[in-house]
């Protein structure tokens, strides 16, 4: 579900790509104040229609590549069948910045339906009524979100409990590693635990003179995918408290996270050496990634990773596991970071009971979800759909499904200020590790003030 809107990249074949999270939050920040000015809340609901009326729907995704779209048109063909009285027109390639612009502007012009691949987009779109509230709609469709779909999807698609999305197809973050190197080493197994994994990592990594032959593991904050939030899942952070406000310096999580980081960088060479080395590597999302190079033995990512390595015709066998958790909770290993695409209807729309009927359809039904998440090659977003026999998956893909699967795994869920909040944490951990910010307490002090005072703008 391609983590993130207005960039993303993907490979010849559409294998799903996205942007590291921490970096995609700096732009969705930026336009989600500009979707603030123009949107009040104040939308009323226009679901006055006939759905059984014939009518047309517009559908905005941000899919581009053949084999993405050719999977979405499959599952709206799907629904046409299933509901031959509604027409869905597909507009793909949609940025999030063109979604936000129009369901700013409304008019003929604007989508009844989007798809967006940013969930950090929920907290303002739920905030400005940008998108409808879904919750009316489940109801009157006897539909239990909670039994549908798990705990960290919700999460992410709803605010203030406004449930103005629903969850579409499914990321889960885990590790990759070289399974060649990995026997060359004597290491049976991939590591459970962050001491086990940092062993691990000292292992794999060979210095060359003042460089690297091969780099056990990416540590730092720029590295692909190596976000403070993508770590922090792994000791299971609470962000916020009942009221709203940052729980950066008071949940043990964040500071134990930026610790065990911090030390995973001295101890494989130092952050300049590192930062040095991560400078020559390849695109992420092309074939010179440093993990399908040789160049990392270890890397953290998401499910898509694996069709991408397949397809750069990597030269070593791949294994995939799930990220090493905090030694205090090794019971819950199998654990880690999920996020996805969502999908919702825009409050402008004069077709929001017909609408709701598509939106019901790829997200709730079973079957629809299931040859979704085969064609688009992610991890389906229900219960059932997680579970379902008809999924098809390589079977080293089964660790990502898994991971959506575990009770604890958890997200960074939906705010007001739309990813700023992570950023604002982001920024701390790339001061910290560089050595900048000597006391780690007093900077996420600093850090959870500051993200309580941008928060508050917001209202």
């Amino acid at each position: 579900m391609f983590r993130t809107d207005h960039t993303t990249r993907r490979t010849r074949d559409s294998i799903p790509t996205r942007r590291s999270r921490g970096v995609a939050a700096l732009a969705v920040a930026a336009s989600l104040a500009l979707l603030a000015a123009g949107c009040t809340g104040s939308h009323g609901s226009t679901a006055e229609d006939d759905p059984k009326a014939k009518t047309t729907l517009t559908l905005w995704h941000g899919w581009s590549a053949p084999a993405e779209v050719k999977a979405i048109e499959d599952n709206v063909k799907r629904f046409e069948d299933k509901y031959p009285n509604i027409t869905v027109k597909t507009v793909k390639n949609m940025t999030d910045a063109k979604i936000q612009q129009a369901l700013r502007a409304g008019g003929s012009q604007a989508p009844d339906v989007v798809a967006s691949f940013t969930t950090d987009s929920v907290g303002k779109f739920c905030d400005t009524g940008a998108l409808v509230d879904l919750g009316p709609f489940l109801k009157k469709a006897k539909i239990d979100a909670a039994k549908v779909f798990h705990r960290p999807l919700l999460e992410y698609t709803r605010f203030e409990g406004n449930q103005c999305a629903l969850p579409l197809l499914n990321d889960a973050y885990g590790l990759y590693y070289n399974k060649d190197e990995f026997k060359k080493a004597g290491i049976a197994a991939p590591p459970k635990t962050w001491s086990e994994f940092e062993q691990v990592a000292r292992k794999l990594t060979r210095h060359r003179g003042a460089g690297y032959e091969q780099l056990g593991f990416m540590p730092n904050y720029h590295g692909y995918e190596t976000t403070s939030m993508h770590y922090a899942a792994q000791w299971s952070p609470t962000y916020f408290d009942a009221d709203g406000k940052s729980k950066v310096a008071e949940d043990p999580a964040f500071a134990r996270m930026m610790l065990f980081q911090k030390r995973l960088v001295d101890a494989l060479g130092g952050y300049a050496k590192l930062e040095k080395y991560r400078n020559t590597f390849g695109d992420e999302w092309g074939a010179e990634h440093p993990f399908h190079t040789g160049r990392v033995a270890m890397q953290l990512d998401g499910e898509w990773r694996l069709g991408m390595a397949e397809d750069a015709g990597v030269d070593f066998e791949i294994g995939t596991a799930p990220l090493p958790v905090a030694d205090e909770l090794a019971a819950d290993y199998g654990m880690g970071y999920l996020s996805g695409t969502i999908m919702g209807i825009a409050a402008t729309s004069k077709k929001q009971n017909a609408a709701w009927e598509l939106v019901k359809y790829m997200t709730t039904d079973t079957a629809a979800v299931v040859a979704f998440a085969n064609g688009i090659r992610n991890i389906p977003s229900t219960i059932e759909a997680l579970n379902s026999p008809d999924l098809r998956f390589d079977p080293r893909f089964r660790t990502f499904v898994d991971i959506a699967k575990h009770p604890k795994s958890n997200t960074t869920p939906a705010q007001v200020d739309g990813g700023a909040y992570q950023v604002t944490l982001q920024d701390l951990g790339y001061r910290y590790e560089s050595g900048k910010v000597k006391d780690l307490q007093a900077g996420l002090a600093e850090t959870a003030r500051q993200i309580d005072v941008d928060i508050e703008k917001q209202k």
